[in-house]
């Protein structure tokens, strides 16, 4: 069932506009000015929006601004004081359409039906995107994120070195997926080496590549990731577990465009852009002599820090609806709905391990729940069970 907001100040019109639309098996939210509709998209996902212009505390244009930086759901902007001039300025300003009082009906249901179905084809591009290019949607509208967000959009488009900095699970890999995905490199390979996971004495191999012969089990050439990458991005994620004889190495990949194959002679030249991230310290590190200041500052031409789920809890009613509904997509369940009680419990787990933490258990609430999950669910599941 598609789910409609509507934004008006005027008691009458919310209450005729919902009776309308619920005959037409639509479900209805209304709220009756801007900061409050604001607030019911932080927490809700809408197939359409109706606002009205002229309304206190917050004018209707102002109102489609805003809504327009939290989401793309389509916008019909709808005033008892129309002129040409005022829906002119709507849909330049991203309003789907433009709808004088008093309504005709018939107008109104055709409007909503055509917004519904850009919003379908919306959300169906935005999987077969996601699908390609292997890229998830970074879900937050919180100030940390957006703040990351801008970061990215900004960057992106360079060839600026990136060192991303936070916690274990939030979510790392898919500021440096985004860095890529938004660059001129983005039909160019986006490989990552997680250097937590590579033995010491094999990462410079992984890396750069090896002759045959070079060492016991070299039985044939093998290029490294910086070849492999070339024309495209570098990812080398949990750098700050590196060995320093990797790091030199890297080092100089990074000042030359160029690398040698272990138990090579001849100097490679590579094109890579090359984003880091850690959760660790780095200055800590370099004080303790295991990181090197100079990779340290080759690397950090631009640093991003990701917030822990801690620092962005008003985030989670957005990633949880969002986990909920890809979750029951892939395993072909019905939706589940979650009560804003449910929401109340998540927000006050302390989220050790983030985002990919706040993931399993939602996975797991989607399997153990039916219907709905409340409050009570969460706080029974929430927990590893015995």
């Amino acid at each position: 069932m598609s789910r409609i907001l509507i934004i008006d100040d005027e008691k009458s019109i919310r209450n005729t506009l919902r009776e309308i639309l619920q005959y037409e098996k639509y479900e209805i939210d209304d709220a009756e000015d801007g900061p409050d509709g604001l607030k019911l998209l932080e927490s809700n996902r809408y197939n359409a929006i109706l606002c009205d212009i002229k309304m206190p505390k917050m004018d209707g244009i102002e109102v489609l601004e805003k809504i327009l930086l939290m989401t793309d759901t389509p916008v019909i902007m709808i005033s008892g004081h129309g002129t040409i001039d005022t829906a002119v300025e709507a849909i330049k300003k991203g309003a789907f359409d433009f709808i004088s009082k008093p309504l005709d009906l018939n107008r109104l249901l055709i409007t909503i039906r055509n917004a519904l179905e850009k919003s379908n084809l919306v959300d169906e591009t935005k999987t077969l995107k996601r699908k390609i290019h292997g890229v998830l949607d970074m879900i937050g509208e919180s100030e940390e994120m957006l703040r990351v967000k801008d970061l990215i959009a900004k960057v992106a488009p360079t060839d600026a070195r990136v060192l991303i900095n936070g916690e274990n699970g939030t979510g790392k890999e898919l500021v440096a997926r985004w860095l890529h995905a938004l660059s001129h490199r983005a039909e160019h390979p986006f490989i990552e080496v997680n250097c937590a996971a590579i033995p010491s004495e094999l990462i410079e191999s992984s890396l750069f590549g090896h002759e045959k012969g070079s060492f016991t089990s070299a039985i044939k050439q093998r290029k490294g990731d910086f070849e492999l990458a070339t024309g495209g991005t570098l990812f080398l994620d949990e750098i700050g577990d590196m060995s320093l004889s990797a790091q030199a190495k890297v080092l100089r990949a990074l000042q030359e465009n160029k690398i040698t194959r272990v138990g090579g002679e001849k100097e490679i030249p590579v094109d890579v852009r090359v984003i880091a991230a850690t959760n660790k310290n780095i200055r800590e590190e370099i004080e303790n002599k295991t990181f090197r200041e100079d990779l340290y500052h080759r690397l950090s031409v631009i640093l991003i820090d990701v917030p822990p789920l801690s620092k962005r809890l008003d985030d989670i009613p957005l990633l949880t609806n969002q986990f909920i509904a890809d979750i029951c997509e892939h395993q072909g369940k019905a939706k589940l709905e979650v009560t804003e009680g449910a929401i109340d419990v998540l927000k006050k787990i302390k989220w050790t391990g983030n985002i990919r933490e706040l993931r399993n258990v939602i996975e797991r609430l989607v399997i153990l729940c039916d219907g709905r999950i409340t409050g009570e669910d969460v706080n029974k599941y929430s927990m590893p069970l015995y």
